[in-house]
């Protein structure tokens, strides 16, 4: 990691990890898919260790699941520092990528062969990963829908950092 990934703090920043996470996920997902593919949504982002300038990292992929169109790929980062002989993990996200065809359609990718226990465990993550998203999603869409500032509201915010000062609605 050169300075100019640097960012004000002089930690790498974490928009390119973001970026080299992403392109690795790429290669996994058109490797595996044999077809272009795009990025749909990326969870679990939560950077456990900065990234210092000078260390090296290495970014491994894998391809946890698939469906008919979509794949999800695992991205590991672990940051060395060569001089200390030091590794640290400094986080784990995962890609959802979908195929595409040469016509700009998705296209269906191939079955995961899973050969090994830690295949099976990243698969059926995959899944509860995605039960819980869409669990998420309709509560926070039903949550948007029925929102009425109420006297709940009112003490949800009471220990919280913030002011209400709702203006008259029209």
């Amino acid at each position: 990691m050169v300075p100019s990934y640097a960012n004000f703090g002089g930690k790498v920043h974490g928009g390119t990890l973001m970026s080299l996470m992403d392109k690795v996920a790429y290669v996994c997902a058109s490797k595996h898919a044999g077809n272009y593919c795009v990025t749909v949504s990326v969870d679990n982002v939560e950077f456990l260790q900065p990234v210092e300038v000078g260390e090296v990292i290495k970014l491994m992929g894998s391809v946890n699941y698939v469906g008919r169109k979509s794949l999800v790929v695992g991205i590991k980062v672990v940051a060395e520092d060569l001089q200390a002989g030091v590794s640290k993990h400094t986080n784990t996200c995962y890609f959802t990528m979908v195929a595409k065809s040469p016509d700009g359609k998705t296209a269906e990718v191939p079955a995961l062969i899973l050969k090994t226990q830690d295949d099976v465990r990243r698969y059926l993550s995959a899944l509860q990963r995605k039960r819980l998203r869409t669990q998420d999603n309709e509560f926070m869409d039903k949550y948007r829908q029925n929102f009425v500032y109420d006297l709940a509201s009112a003490e949800l915010l009471q220990d919280q950092r913030c002011h209400v000062t709702l203006e008259p609605e029209e």
